[in-house]
């Protein structure tokens, strides 16, 4: 037989021994595949944890902070009506005021209007 042909043959037989025994036990994909899949999960659910605890500090602190609002829309709240009571207040005596006054011209008119009638009856005696 041709030489070159059988030595190729021995190493090509060799070589695909080699590859097919590997450097040490083999583990099946599924389990490759399965381990890398529990890591990710652990990794996940670490985020998960750490995502849901910023969640819950954000919500004590939008919970605190719409409280505060509350209370001061209540506050607010009540100083507009002592606002509008005031201004009520203020309207009332306004008009007590000219309604005071017209009604002293009025009766200033009324005691002028009898005096000038008492002068015109004495006139006419």
């Amino acid at each position: 037989m041709n030489r070159p042909f059988f030595k190729a043959s021995v190493i090509t037989i060799a070589i695909a021994v080699m590859l097919t025994a590997g450097c040490g036990p083999q583990e099946p994909p599924s389990v490759k595949k399965s381990r890398t899949i529990a890591a990710e999960n652990i990794e996940l659910k670490k985020q998960l944890a750490k995502s849901n605890k910023e969640i819950e500090m954000l919500k004590a602190q939008y919970r605190k902070k719409i409280n505060e609002q509350k209370e001061q829309l209540q506050k607010c709240l009540k100083e507009k009506e002592v606002l509008k009571e005031k201004s009520r207040q203020n309207i009332r005596n306004q008009v007590k005021g000219v309604l005071d006054t017209v009604l002293e011209e009025n009766r200033k008119l009324r005691e002028q209007n009898a005096k000038l009638r008492a002068q015109i009856e004495e006139l006419r005696i």
